[in-house]
C-alpha cells in the first residue's frame, strides 16, 4: 500500500543481489553500532532510531530507511544498529529511565509488559498516529490488543514472526506428501501429523525426518513447540491478570506426550541445537524444520529446495507461537513536537511498506499489506499469512518474550521430555516450579504512571 505520490516513493526493489550487497554495509555498521545516514543537511529534522535487526532483517530495514529518506528529504533518520537480546533492552531501559533516549526503537511486543511502560516507554499519541494514516482497525486484532497495557497503546505493531513448518520439496515429493500443485498436503490432528512424518522417515531410509531446536544450553525450541501445541486446545499459561498459574494439566500433558512420542519413535532428532537443526534441513538431512519464519532468506540463498506452511494443526486450532516486532517511543523528558510528528511519518512509512519487509519471512501485522499483489506474489512467504489472526502470544508479564527467562526455563524443562530422559509429568512439574519462581520474583522495571 503506497502513500500519496507527493510524499512517498517506492523503496528500491529487494533482490538477491541487493540483499547481498546490503549485507556488507550493514555488517560494518553493526560492528561499530554506528548510524547509517540517509543524508545530511542542517535543515532536516533528525529522527534517532534504534533497532537490533541483523542479517536479512537488517538489510531490508536499512533499505526501507533509505527509501523513506529519498521520499522525505526534510527528514533525516539516524539508524543505529545495536546488539540483539538482553543488551538491547538494557540500553533502552537505561536511556528511557534517564529521559534521554532515541525518538524511536524497534521492540519485541512480548517484552512490553516487562520494560516499564509509563516510565521507560511513553504512550503512543493516537492522534498523531491517525494523522499519519494508521488506524487500529487496520491491524491484526490480537496483535493490536497486545500492544496495549491497561487500555493504553504503547506500541505500534509491525509484524508477526510465528513458528512455521518448512518442508523439503524433494523429500516430500519422494514420500508422496505433495498435492497436485507441488505444495505440502495439510494434515489434521495427531494421527495426520504422525502419518506424514512416518512417510517422510521411510523416504529418508529411516532417518528422523523432523528437526528443531531441541537440545543445548539455553535452548528455547521445546518451549516454542509446546507454546504452539498447547494453545491449540485453548490452553493458557496464566490468569488474565498475570498473577497466578492457569495451566490446564490435561491439555499441557497432551502436547508434551506428543513431543515425547516424536523423540521415542525417531520422528525428530532430539540431539540437535538451533544451528544443527537449520543445518540438517539446509543440507537435505531433514524433511521438515519447525522454526520461526526468519530462515527463509538464508535457505533461498543456499539453494535448498523448500516450501513453507503454517505450523501443523494438531489439537484443534491452527495457533502457532509467535512474537511480534513493533515500534515504541522510549521515554523523553521533553519530546520535540516537530521531531515527534516526523517520527510518526517514518513509522507510517515502514508499516505501509511492510509487504517489502515481508521478504525476510515475517507476516505483516498491517492487514492491507496482506492483500497487496506484491506480497501475494512472494513465495513461500505469503503462504502462511492467515496465521496472523491466530498467533499464540506470550502472557503480559515481565519475564516473557524473546530471549526471556520464561523461554529458557521452559526449554530446559521440556528438552529432556523429547529425549526420553524425563516423563511428560515431570517436565510439566519442572515448568510449573520455574513459573512459580518467576511469578514470585519482582519486576525489575515496574510500570509507573506519569
Amino acid at each position: 500500500m503506497k502513500e500519496e505520490a507527493t510524499v512517498q516513493g517506492p523503496p528500491s526493489p529487494l533482490t538477491r543481489r541487493s540483499l547481498l550487497g546490503g549485507s556488507l554495509a550493514l555488517a560494518g555498521a553493526a560492528a561499530t553500532s554506528c548510524a547509517l545516514p540517509v543524508g545530511l543537511g542542517s535543515s532536516r529534522t533528525r529522527v534517532q532510531y534504534w533497532h537490533f535487526l541483523g542479517a536479512s532483517d537488517g538489510i531490508i530495514m536499512n533499505q526501507l530507511v533509505q527509501a523513506f529518506g529519498r521520499a522525505n528529504p526534510d527528514i533525516f533518520v539516524e539508524e543505529n544498529v545495536l546488539a540483539w537480546g538482553e543488551p538491547f533492552y538494557t540500553k533502552v531501559a537505561m536511556a528511557g529511565s534517564g529521559g534521554r533516549s532515541p525518538d524511536l526503537a524497534t521492540f519485541h511486543l512480548a517484552r512490553l509488559a516487562g520494560i516499564g511502560a509509563g516510565a521507560i516507554l511513553d504512550p503512543i499519541n493516537v492522534r498523531l498516529l491517525e494523522e499519519a494514516g494508521l488506524r487500529g482497525a487496520d491491524f491484526s486484532p490480537p496483535i493490536w490488543e497486545r500492544a496495549h497495557l491497561d487500555g493504553v497503546l504503547y506500541a505500534i505493531p509491525f509484524d508477526a514472526h510465528p513458528m512455521v513448518q518448512y518442508y523439503n520439496t524433494d523429500i516430500c515429493a519422494k514420500a508422496g506428501l505433495l498435492d497436485s500443485g507441488g505444495k505440502l498436503a495439510p494434515t489434521e490432528g495427531e494421527d495426520g501429523l504422525i502419518a506424514m512424518l512416518r512417510k517422510a522417515k521411510d523416504a529418508m531410509g529411516g532417518r528422523p525426518p523432523l528437526a528443531f531446536d531441541a537440545l543445548g544450553l539455553g535452548t528455547v525450541g521445546p518451549w516454542r513447540v509446546w507454546g504452539s501445541l498447547y494453545p491449540q486446545s485453548g490452553g493458557t499459561l496464566l490468569s488474565p491478570d498475570g498473577t497466578t498459574i492457569a495451566i490446564d494439566d490435561a491439555k499441557a500433558l497432551a502436547a508434551l506426550r506428543l513431543m515425547a512420542r516424536l523423540g521415542k519413535e525417531g520422528l525428530c532428532d532430539w540431539r540437535t541445537d538451533y544451528g544443527a537443526s537449520v543445518a540438517k534441513f539446509t543440507n537435505g538431512e531433514a524433511a521438515f524444520l519447525w522454526n520461526g519464519d526468519w530462515e527463509v532468506t538464508g535457505l533461498k540463498e543456499r539453494g535448498t529446495p523448500f516450501g513453507m506452511t503454517r505450523f501443523p494443526s494438531v489439537f484443534g486450532s491452527g495457533a502457532a507461537q509467535a512474537d511480534c516486532h513493533s515500534f515504541v517511543l522510549p521515554h523523553q523528558r521533553d519530546r520535540d513536537p516537530e521531531v515527534e510528528r516526523a517520527t510518526y511519518r517514518f513509522i507510517a512509512h515502514l508499516v505501509k511498506h511492510s509487504a517489502d519487509w515481508a521478504v525476510a519471512g515475517h507476516v505483516p501485522a498491517y492487514l492491507p499489506a496482506l492483500e497487496e499483489p506484491g506480497y501475494l506474489a512472494l513465495h513461500p512467504q505469503s503462504e502462511y499469512r492467515s496465521v496472523v489472526t491466530e498467533v499464540a502470544l506470550d502472557p503480559q508479564v515481565w519475564f516473557a518474550g524473546s530471549a526471556s527467562r520464561l523461554w529458557i526455563e521452559f526449554g530446559e524443562a521440556f528438552s529432556p521430555v523429547i529425549s526420553g530422559e524425563r516423563s511428560p509429568e515431570d517436565g510439566l512439574a519442572a515448568a510449573k516450579a520455574s513459573l512459580s519462581r518467576l511469578l514470585a520474583a519482582p519486576n525489575p522495571f515496574p510500570r509507573q504512571e506519569r
